[in-house]
């Protein structure tokens, strides 16, 4: 009977989880879509790829899109249980584990530059030309690497050569092989987001300031850029959280399988997707010189096609 029981409940749960996973698929089709025609419309004008917010925007654009996918992939073939190549999965937590900090660090780098626009105008030009932008790419990018770098120097040295060639089902606990690998990536991660914290609050209370002294045109401009910068908390307010879910999860595993899985897909869609979806609303919707670019670039072709099939007729 315990047999039967084990067997009906693992059947149920698997059809459950088929509707996550297609859930998922939908979400993440729709976000890379947006995020696509987003990207798209940015390399469409010059004046995008020559503004330090913009650059920093389609770089938070391509590293969301890479961590999509990535992660989407890496659902499909853990639930499917298929094994790949340890090398190659190697590849994809390398990537995965560096886009993952890449978008809170450029969200707080376009903080930075909001503030800069708002509090210091005069620098503004100085500090944010497209050579700081580059440079600024250079450290997020930098500082992103050095978790992952840590956890793998420590793997490269525990394991034998032989490893990266078995198969096996690929996941982030292959590449953790002491139990301080996963406390030092942890703390890494609070000194990261405390900074990060820091510098959203600091630049939100400067901003605050200026917009209660600003009047007329400069009122509205500063408005809009507190706004922007309380979106940027949010966001890294909903990515500080997503480090604490692994810590969540182990804890509710000990409980009950279901509701493991359960917990994992709400911190997936909460804490990983909805993030990602909001960079498009902040720039690609809420700026107008980006909103206007993305409305020609999607209205255009249809209004093209619709004078098309007048004049045929």
């Amino acid at each position: 009977m315990s047999d039967n029981s084990s067997f009906i409940g693992g059947e149920s749960s698997v059809r459950q989880l088929n509707d996550q996973v297609i859930i998922v698929q939908v979400l993440v089709g729709i976000f890379l879509c947006i995020n696509t025609m987003l990207i798209i419309t940015f390399f469409m004008k010059d004046t995008f790829y020559r503004t330090m917010r913009y650059i920093l925007f389609a770089v938070t654009l391509l590293s969301d899109c890479l961590i999509l996918i990535l992660t989407n992939l890496l659902l499909i073939l853990s639930y499917f249980r298929f094994s790949m190549q340890v090398s190659l999965c190697l590849i994809m937590f390398a990537v995965s584990s560096v886009c993952n900090f890449v978008t809170p660090f450029t969200l707080t780098a376009m903080t930075l530059e909001r503030y800069v626009a708002i509090c210091m105008p005069l620098r503004h030009g100085e500090l944010s030309s497209t050579r700081s932008a580059l440079q600024c790419i250079l450290i997020i990018h930098g500082l992103s690497s050095v978790p992952c770098i840590l956890i793998l120097s420590v793997f490269f040295a525990s394991v034998s050569l032989s490893f990266f060639t078995q198969y096996r089902v690929c996941s982030v606990e292959m590449f953790i092989i002491r139990s301080w690998q996963g406390h030092l990536r942890s703390a890494i991660s609070q000194f990261y987001f405390l900074i990060m914290c820091v510098i959203i609050v600091f630049s939100y209370i400067r901003i605050m300031k200026v917009a209660k002294a600003a009047s007329g045109e400069n009122k509205k401009s500063t408005h809009k850029g507190l706004r922007t910068v309380a979106l940027h908390a949010f966001q890294l307010f909903l990515c500080l959280i997503q480090l604490w879910c692994p810590f969540i999860e182990a804890a509710v595993l000990q409980i009950d399988f279901m509701l493991y899985v359960n917990v994992r897909y709400f911190n997936y869609t909460v804490f990983s997707l909805t993030p990602r979806c909001l960079s498009p609303l902040i720039y690609g919707l809420r700026d107008d010189k980006f909103f206007l670019a993305l409305k020609y670039r999607v209205l255009c072709p249809l209004h093209r096609k619709k004078k098309t099939v007048g004049v045929s007729n």
